[in-house]
């Protein structure tokens, strides 16, 4: 089978996007794998798998905006904006009626502070890496864009008769959903809403259900996800916690576990093979691509990377308009990606052989 092809992954609450990618290793035999955008230890969702040749692309998938649900707890704000931190800060809890306000306000184009936990770099090193060595780093705002966000859950404080008529009033945790751009941290935002609402929060569950047109529905592994909601938000985080602190402790006593793929892991590569796809033109539109077909006997002048014109594809590269064109021959082979350069004309970005 083509191995230049791209999965779609349901990564679970505690594995790392990295670990996650394991899977298919095994699954398509090969080393040549890569994500399009990290997914934190504690968070579940999404990973839009390139393999092969596609692993080119997965630069370029990243420009795709996202779609979330976000679990944030209020009171207490962690280093980390998320539950795996120390708590650094406490704040009394918001009313409903604040939570609706701070999430309206940070609805639209907002300036954003990246956490300091992050894979920024600040002077050539990663911000977080910069955070654990004990030295501060300023991270500069940036814009971003909320495309929408929606309020699905919430859980309040008081719960039992005894609760006080104020605390049943206070807010504990929500779920919002969240359609943000390219570059936005949902940690931040969980941090800028509780600081709107005059309280201090983080996320303790974070699920990714779309990159771009790519939906997590159709990843392998999605009916193994528990469903996403307050409870078993909190419930994943606590079992994210043991898990870092296991791998905390294995690392200082330097202790590797190595563990064999059980049933379950092996469904899980069967189904990442299954619901594997090839670059075809329908793949192309989804990635946000046009699509060119080479002309007959223009194949070879393509891969040997011919100085590009018109007569080489069965239509004209100027009735393109996306950024990027994906290249495929007359059978429908997929060939390689164009991109356009300043001037607007198209240039090699990459030819696969």
């Amino acid at each position: 089978m083509n191995q230049n092809r791209i999965v779609l992954l349901a990564k679970k609450p505690g594995l790392t996007s990295f670990s996650s990618l394991f899977t298919v290793k095994h699954a398509f035999k090969t080393s040549k794998v890569g994500h399009t955008g990290t997914l934190d230890s504690f968070a579940a969702g999404l990973l839009v798998v390139c393999v092969g040749s596609l692993t080119r692309l997965a630069g370029r998938i990243t420009e795709f905006g996202k779609t979330y649900r976000a679990v944030i707890k209020f009171g207490e704000e962690t280093d980390t904006l998320e539950c795996t931190g120390n708590v650094v800060r406490t704040a009394l809890l918001p009313t409903e009626a604040q939570l609706a306000a701070a999430v309206k306000k940070y609805t639209g184009k907002i300036m954003q502070q990246p956490p300091t936990f992050s894979a920024i770099h600040i002077d050539g090193k990663r911000s977080s890496d910069l955070a654990r060595s004990g030295k501060s780093a300023e991270i500069p705002f940036r814009q971003v864009e909320v495309f929408s966000s929606e309020i699905q859950e919430i859980m309040f404080a008081g719960t039992s008769d005894s609760d006080s008529e104020n605390d049943k009033k206070r807010v504990l945790a929500c779920c919002i959903e969240f359609s943000v751009s390219k570059g936005t941290y949902i940690r931040s935002l969980a941090r800028d809403i509780a600081i709107e609402c005059g309280s201090a929060g983080h996320l303790v569950g974070l699920l990714r259900t779309k990159v771009g047109n790519f939906c997590l529905e159709d990843a392998a592994g999605f009916s193994d996800l528990e469903e996403f909601n307050i409870e078993n938000a909190f419930i994943a985080a606590e079992k994210t916690r043991r898990i870092e602190q296991v791998s905390i402790e294995n690392k200082k006593n330097n202790i590797r576990i190595k563990t064999e793929p059980d049933e379950s892991e092996r469904e899980l590569e069967n189904q990442c093979v299954k619901k594997s796809v090839p670059m075809t033109k329908e793949l192309a539109s989804l990635c946000g691509f046009g699509s060119l077909v080479l002309a007959e006997g223009k194949n070879v002048l393509f891969e040997n990377g011919a100085k590009l014109h018109s007569d080489m594809f069965t239509t004209s590269p100027f009735e393109i308009k996306e950024k990027n064109a994906a290249v495929f021959t007359l059978s429908g082979d997929f060939k390689g990606l164009l991109e356009k350069n300043e001037k607007g004309y198209f240039t090699y970005s990459f030819v696969v052989h």
